[in-house]
């Protein structure tokens, strides 16, 4: 069948797009297609095309309702016979779709993979076998996905009773590690790949380091102006995306007003938004996509869940409101934008508190895995209600259903369509699972890495899929490639000073493979903060004069630690002291007056500046000799900066104080429970061998000390107890206790740098106290004790024992 007619009188189109030719000729011969190609590049027509020219029904098994509703709407209105069976239906409709589809009145149907789980569904397919087989978003069939779905998992098992059709896998997002288990999950049979470019030239990428409370007033600023829209901003939770729906609609005028616009809008002219996640009612979120679709609507703020597969070609915009989970989720999610063609750009906002965040989402999704276990030993062959299984374990309900979700997904339960729930095939699943979950934490890193990354944003994403030839040929429009043309932030020349400081990087990189960033700042000790360092290496690399690359090395534990190390380019090395560096500083680094880092910096020379030396003893400076000494050995241990391990005004401060104990060294402004408890040991025993004061009259006299009088513990207002509180109730221990504590520290202290945490991390300082009071010696005493759950009992509850039930 000649395609380019069937393309012309079936949708209307003159000729294929780019790579579409190929991979619908090899659907329609009869082979297995996966297929990887970006958003808005065409990927639906390479099914549905050779499903028609093949007859038949093609099966579209599809993730979101919204996805199957758009996709049936636009071929019903092709002339096309099209149904759909997903929870939105009634059951009726779905009963009708069954009968059409098995008396071959069907063009296509589209399916959702939990209807494969429906008792008899699967078999009712088999009786007419489909023409063809298209697995939309087939990146959620892999573990190793950014949207890993355990329905997705199970369609294999189906598949081969539906041979011989022909299955295309379709998916935009997949790195290859995703696109072989693709492969080998659905048993595609020589499969014909096409993996086409991730490159997307008409969309320019700009990453903002910003503060979690200034991102609501900088999305309204950047969408006041019409060229910026029609915009999609991705919010992390439904919350987020309600208030900032809420903040676009009402706040057009001032808006308008700080952006200097107000002169050409009218004054009751407001921005349209709205929100759209899965808490919405259907018939919301059908109103929200139909009006956007239509242009009634501006800016749509949702979830990840909105997009996929909405073909609104002129989305000029998209924004991220948090850093994405993955940098699969981001690049998909940032081809909404410019599908026409046409110019487009993408905003990511970003601090490291939202990789923090991250973290915490991923120990509330991914329980421990006793908890698991505990619950696979009570999982039984006939299907249970979770809240009774939840119930016979005394665990909630929340991380009962996370156990859950997470056993099917490793095959070791199956749900039915009514949610209940017994065991499944898989005995050997603890190890999937904690690959599954490291590999989770990889994906976050590597997309904070991005955020952070140094180079060209799209060839950056391109490495990331695989692409290593394409990645060499910068896009030449994003905020590493173009800093003078972006939209979101600023860039400037750099001031005289920070001239200086540019130069003296370049200089310390002479005649040398390079250096890691954090031993370079230590070394030139440039400024105190490494922010503003990061972005003057960051003006470097931009200019072409230096390259700055993630590299690893093993530590004595078998970890692997990740690095930046900083080297000279070509252009680096032969640049000479009277060229010009040809650098703009982007942001806060750049010379702008009134920037937050300009009068951060402005702060600091003003304190240096009025310095003066402090009228000590000799006793205090003997006690202030040995304290920087310390700093200066514990510096050199870790790699950091002095001041990081202790201020000036905190040596100060423990100079005049000279605390004996921790709970006198908490008392200290600048010494809170962690700084307390990695380096409070050794500064009490410097400050108790400290020599006491001569008993002479010609002493100069020390300044008072400026320590808070210690007041009595009183029962808490709020329900927040200060983490001091368990120090000051107990000012003295036993010799035995004593000595426990220093143990259980030290320990604790090696837990931590093994796993790169702090150490209340590890254990809390109250509940390192309760230990000591209560010496337990088996793990039900241990349990007892406030602060240690289930999963510190289950990875350090054998350590702190041995050290409990260790001789006096």
């Amino acid at each position: 069948m000649d395609l380019s007619s069937l393309l012309q009188s079936t949708f209307g189109f003159a000729r294929f797009r780019v790579n579409q030719e190929a991979v619908c000729h090899a659907a329609t011969e009869g082979r297995d297609v996966l297929l990887v190609m970006p958003t808005g590049a065409g990927k639906s027509l390479c099914y549905q095309l050779p499903a028609i020219a093949r007859g038949g029904t093609a099966l579209v098994i599809s993730p979101l309702i919204a996805l199957m509703d758009d996709q049936a709407t636009k071929l019903t209105a092709a002339g096309l016979r099209v149904a759909r069976i997903h929870s939105g239906l009634s059951r009726e409709d779905a009963r009708q779709a069954c009968r059409d589809y098995l008396d071959g009145k069907l063009q296509f149907l589209f399916i959702a993979p939990e209807r494969m789980r429906v008792p008899g569904f699967p078999e009712m397919l088999a009786r007419r076998k489909p023409a063809l087989i298209a697995i939309d978003e087939a990146h959620c069939i892999s573990a190793w996905g950014h949207d890993f779905r355990p329905d997705y998992r199970t369609l294999g098992a189906h598949l081969p009773a539906l041979r011989p059709a022909p299955i295309i896998a379709l998916t935009a997002t997949a790195t290859p590690a995703v696109q072989k288990d693709i492969v080998a999950q659905l048993g595609l049979q020589q499969p014909a790949l096409f993996i086409h470019g991730f490159r997307r030239d008409n969309l320019a990428i700009e990453v903002v380091e910003l503060a979690k409370p200034r991102r609501t007033e900088f999305t309204t600023k950047f969408l006041t102006d019409a060229a910026r829209r029609p915009a999609i901003v991705y919010a992390p939770s439904r919350k987020a995306a309600e208030e900032l729906a809420a903040e676009l609609n009402r706040t057009p005028r001032k808006a308008l007003d700080a952006a200097g616009l107000a002169s050409s809008v009218p004054a009751t002219k407001r921005l349209s938004a709205a929100a759209y996640h899965a808490g919405l009612e259907p018939s919301v979120r059908e109103r929200v996509q139909r009006d956007f679709q239509s242009g009634r609507l501006e800016i749509v703020v949702a979830t990840i869940a909105f997009g996929m597969g909405i073909d609104k070609a002129d989305v000029r915009t998209v924004v991220h409101y948090a850093l994405p989970a993955s940098v699969e989720a981001f690049y998909q999610e940032i081809g909404r934008a410019g599908r026409d063609g046409k110019p487009a750009r993408t905003v990511l906002l970003y601090s490291f508190a939202d990789r923090k965040l991250h973290d915490l989402f991923l120990e509330r999704d991914y329980p421990v895995v006793n908890d698991l276990v505990r619950m696979a030993k009570v999982l039984t062959d006939e299907f249970l209600m979770p809240d009774y299984l939840a119930s016979r374990l005394k665990m909630s309900r929340d991380i009962a259903s996370k156990a859950l979700e997470k056993l099917a997904a490793q095959g070791a339960a199956q749900f039915d369509m009514a949610g209940n729930v017994r065991a499944g095939d898989s005995t050997d699943w603890q190890s999937g699972y904690v690959e599954q979950v490291q590999f989770r934490r990889l994906q976050i890193e590597r997309m904070m890495q991005f955020a952070e990354t140094q180079q060209c944003r799209m060839s950056a994403l391109i490495r990331h899929f695989g692409d290593v030839a394409g990645a060499h040929k910068p896009c030449g429009q994003c905020d590493f490639c173009a800093p003078s043309a972006t939209l979101a932030q600023s860039s400037a020349s750099p001031s005289t000073s920070q001239e200086r400081d540019l130069r003296a990087i370049l200089k310390a990189l002479e005649g040398g493979p390079g250096k890691s960033t954090g031993r370079l700042h230590t070394d030139l000790a440039l400024s105190p903060d490494r922010k503003v360092f990061d972005g003057l290496l960051e003006g470097l690399a931009r200019a072409g004069l230096i390259a700055v690359r993630n590299e690893t090395f093993t530590n004595p534990e078998g970890q692997v630690i990740t690095f930046k190390k900083a080297s000279l380019t070509q252009e680096g090395q032969s640049l000479k002291p009277s060229d010009p560096l040809g650098v703009l500083l982007r942001g806060d680094f750049g010379a702008e007056k009134g920037s937050t880092t300009a009068k951060r910096s402005s702060r600091i020379r003003g304190a240096k500046a009025n310095a003066e030396p402090h009228a000590y003893t000799p006793q205090q400076s003997s006690l202030d000799e040995q304290l920087r000494a310390w700093r200066k050995a514990e510096a050199a241990k870790t790699g950091k900066p002095a001041f990081l391990v202790c201020s000036d005004a905190a040596l100060h401060a423990l100079v005049l104080a000279c605390p004996k104990t921790i709970p006198a060294l908490l008392e200290i402004s600048g010494f809170g429970p962690d700084k307390s408890d990695r380096y409070g040991a050794a500064i009490c025993a410097i400050c108790r061998e400290a020599p006491l004061p001569a008993a002479t009259g010609d002493q100069i006299p020390a300044p008072a000390p400026k320590t808070r009088t210690p007041k009595p513990v009183a029962a808490p207002q709020s329900g927040i107890t200060r983490k001091t509180a368990v120090a000051a109730e107990h000012p003295s221990l036993t010799g035995d206790q004593q000595a426990l504590e220093d143990r259980l520290r030290e320990w604790r202290r090696f837990e931590s740098e093994k796993m790169g945490l702090p150490q209340f991390f590890v254990l809390g300082t109250s509940a390192l106290r309760s230990i000591v009071l209560a010496r337990p010696r088996t793990l039900a005493q241990l349990q007892a004790i406030n602060g240690i759950n289930t999963e510190k009992l289950d990875r350090f509850g054998a350590s702190i024992l041995e050290l409990t039930n260790a001789p006096a």
